[in-house]
C-alpha cells in the first residue's frame, strides 16, 4: 500500500518497464538524454545571460528540456489529484516531532538541502536521473560511480540524522 490515501502500489517492475520505454523512445526519436538538471540548466537560460548559459548546445535543447520540466511538474500534480487529492500541507513527519522549526525554519532546510543537491550535481556532471538511468543504462563508468555516490551519501545522511542527530531509532 502506498503511504498516502490507502491505494495499492503499482508493481515495481511495471515502473521499471515504463522508465526503460521512455528512455529508449527518447534515445531513438531524438537523440537525447533523460536529466532533470540539464533541464533547469536550459530553463535557466531564458531567463539568465551569463556565458554559460548562452552555450550552443543549452540552446539547442532549451525547448525540450523546458517541456519536459513542465511534463514533469504537470505529471506529479495529475498524479496527486487522480490518485486521491491534492492537499499541500507544511507536514515534515519526525522533522517536526524532534526539530520543529516551523515554516520558515522548513524554508531554510530545503534551501541549504537543495544547495548540497545542485552542488552534488555540478559535481558529478550529472543528476540521479541522468547518470543513476541514462549513465547505468549506456554502461558509463562516470553513470555507476556517481549513482553509488548518490546512494551511500543518502543512505550515510539519513542514518546520521535520524539516529545520532534526532535519535530516532
Amino acid at each position: 500500500m502506498l503511504i498516502t490515501h490507502h491505494l495499492l502500489a503499482w508493481p515495481w517492475a511495471l515502473g521499471g518497464a515504463g522508465v526503460a520505454f521512455v528512455t529508449l523512445l527518447l534515445l531513438f526519436v531524438s537523440g537525447r538524454r533523460l536529466g532533470v538538471s540539464g533541464g533547469l540548466d536550459a530553463v535557466c537560460s531564458y531567463a539568465l545571460r551569463a556565458p554559460y548559459f548562452q552555450l550552443r548546445g543549452l540552446l539547442d535543447a532549451r525547448s525540450f528540456r523546458a517541456q519536459f520540466l513542465l511534463g514533469l511538474l504537470l505529471g506529479g500534480f495529475l498524479s496527486a489529484v487522480l490518485g486521491g487529492g491534492f492537499s499541500p500541507s507544511w507536514d515534515m513527519g519526525i522533522f517536526d516531532q524532534f526539530v520543529g522549526w516551523g515554516p520558515m525554519g522548513k524554508v531554510a532546510w530545503m534551501f541549504v538541502g537543495g544547495s548540497f543537491i545542485g552542488f552534488g550535481t555540478r559535481m558529478a556532471g550529472g543528476c540521479t536521473s541522468g547518470h543513476g538511468i541514462f549513465g547505468i543504462s549506456h554502461f558509463e563508468g562516470a553513470g555507476l560511480v556517481s549513482t553509488l555516490a548518490y546512494m551511500g551519501a543518502g543512505m550515510v545522511t539519513t542514518n546520521l540524522i535520524y539516529r545520532v542527530v534526532l535519535g530516532a531509532f
